[in-house]
């Protein structure tokens, strides 16, 4: 019913300590308040804690929603890869419409010389070519390859300021349709969330089942390669390019590179050329200014190791409820 493994134990917290029972099987539960009582285990007892040192494991799960609202996402997403396919497409044109309609519709058919200038300044930044972005001030900047993307990227920041960038459901497809176009490569089932943050966009390198949560910075300047299945927690910065300690006009680009399964946790941040072997956690708040270990662990400023990752069995993979379809 609820899309649960039948062998996944759930650990069940008791004033006396642990048991481990299979979902939809009774057991003496305790609430907050100290009292027992017996129930089904069901998802909603299975939540985020440590018990004797063991984490519980807890997969996503799937979220339905509304048929009707599932048909016209699916509808408007599908008419926007349309128009970007086409090579005649005008990226600059479709992101200002797109975005025109998404913050101000009942302006969409409005002559904009009949409004007061500043809702005409407001209408104005819906449109790419009307605003500039930071990396355009970059001398290392390819105009050429930019240009291509910078449409995409303003009309992914524009719809994250939106009342639909929330939705989780819609928006990890839209910022994957537009990262296929705007990433050197994009390898399948990218998961970004909310507020993401890109510099020249065109210099990422990112493979297979790579996810990167709310609030992160890319700065690609020099390139950043994300290996198959990385993880990039919220608020976490990765960097590409550093500037020298006297004269701020003098800066290197090397690439960074994070390595496949690589976990960077919350707020941490990876310096510019750094080389994330594969496996490793970056602790949350962590700066790693060189290169880490295969399968080890990194914490504090600057990252320091702190020990090899446990070599243990880990559960058969589970279905990803984001993923692209037939990749589930």
């Amino acid at each position: 019913m609820f899309g649960i493994p039948t062998w996944l134990q759930v650990a069940v917290h008791m004033p006396c300590g642990q048991v481990n029972t299979p979902p939809g099987e009774e057991a003496t539960l305790c609430r907050a308040d100290g009292n027992r009582y017996r129930a089904s285990v069901s998802p909603a007892h299975f939540r985020p804690y440590v018990a004797r040192g063991r984490m519980v494991f807890l997969p996503n799960r799937n979220v339905a929603i509304d048929d009707r609202a599932n048909r016209i996402y699916d509808a408007w997403l599908g008419s926007i890869e349309e128009r970007l396919e086409d090579p005649t497409c005008d990226r600059y044109e479709l992101c200002r419409t797109l975005l025109t309609d998404i913050h101000f519709p009942e302006l969409a058919t409005v002559d904009p010389d009949t409004l007061p200038l500043s809702t005409q300044v407001l209408l104005a930044q819906m449109d790419p070519r009307s605003v500039t972005l930071e990396p355009e001030y970059y001398a290392d900047i390819d105009p050429e390859r930019y240009d291509r993307v910078k449409p995409l990227i303003w009309m992914w920041e524009g719809f994250d300021r939106s009342a639909l960038g929330e939705n989780v459901h819609l928006g990890v497809k839209f910022r994957r349709i537009l990262a296929k176009r705007i990433f050197q490569r994009c390898g399948k089932n990218f998961k970004a969330f909310h507020h993401v943050k890109l510099s020249f966009g065109y210099n990422m390198d990112v493979g297979d089942d790579v996810v990167v949560h709310r609030h992160v910075l890319l700065d690609d300047r020099g390139g950043i390669r994300l290996g198959h299945g990385a993880s990039v927690s919220d608020f976490a910065n990765i960097y590409s390019h550093a500037h020298d300690l006297l004269e701020g006009r003098d800066i290197t680009t090397p690439v960074t590179v994070i390595g496949a399964g690589v976990r960077i946790t919350y707020h941490a941040t990876v310096m510019s050329g750094v080389h994330l072997g594969d496996g490793t956690m970056l602790g949350s708040f962590g700066l790693a200014t060189r290169d880490t270990d295969p399968e080890s662990i990194y914490a504090g400023i600057p990252a320091k190791k702190i020990k090899d990752k446990p070599s243990r069995q880990r559960p058969p993979p589970t279905p990803d409820p984001l993923a692209e379809k037939g990749d589930s």
